[in-house]
């Protein structure tokens, strides 16, 4: 269940695009220190989780600064981003192919990607369900998703290392560098999360199959992939 003092339903996305606008100047440098750059390891491997042939057209959900479409064109896909934050898309050092877009409407027509790849969001987004239509609606059939999260390591030891590490450490981090509220928000939104195996569920409800789920560096990420029916 989510911590009740996080916020929820419009408040929540009207905090988080706030967050992510403020902190967006020094998100990627940070994103870097705090994983010892390990997302960037996660992405690739999220990327070649998608099985997809070279040239196939790639969406980033919740792009960001645009990592993921980097990292995508390197890997030799086609690759748009769309986040609702402008202030994230602002500071990409791409020129082109980022929209400005909410999750749970896409301004993309019906069919239009052969892949998706979200990196750390789903927590973010107020609901599920709806954006798992949206990336069924936008993906022609047969195209893949890749759906990259934190999770929590399973070992009693590991877990209780990142929790004094992601709990304590990381807001700290945030506070000197960047902002620390949301520094503080971004581990306790971990909570928003449902179990994995009520993630699977809710892919399979809106119509995805060969739903799989995997844990990356001994728990600290966490993978769903899948393909639309």
């Amino acid at each position: 269940m989510p911590d009740p003092n996080l916020p929820i339903g419009t408040e929540k996305a009207a905090f988080v695009k706030e967050m992510f606008d403020t902190i967006s100047p020094n998100y990627d440098k940070l994103n870097r220190i705090m994983t010892f750059s390990l997302d960037q390891n996660w992405r690739r491997q999220t990327l070649r989780s998608l099985e997809l042939p070279a040239k196939a057209l790639i969406l980033d959900l919740a792009c960001g600064t645009g990592d993921f479409v980097k990292l995508a064109r390197h890997e030799g896909y086609r690759c748009v981003g769309t986040d609702f934050s402008f202030g994230m898309i602002s500071h990409s050092q791409l020129s082109d192919d980022l929209v400005v877009s909410d999750a749970l409407d896409l301004s993309f027509k019906n069919d239009s990607f052969d892949g998706v790849t979200c990196g750390f969001a789903l927590r973010n987004f107020t609901e599920l369900p709806p954006v798992f239509q949206e990336l069924a609606r936008v993906l022609n059939s047969g195209g893949r998703i890749a759906l990259l999260e934190v999770a929590r390591p399973q070992s009693l030891v590991m877990r209780a290392g990142h929790g004094i590490y992601f709990n304590r450490i990381v807001p700290f981090i945030g506070g000197l560098l960047s902002d620390k509220k949301a520094y503080s928000y971004l581990p306790a939104s971990v909570s928003y999360l449902p179990p994995p195996a009520s993630i699977i569920e809710l892919l399979v409800k809106t119509g995805f199959y060969n739903v799989s789920h995997k844990l990356l560096t001994s728990g600290a990420a966490q993978l769903f992939t899948a393909t639309k029916a």
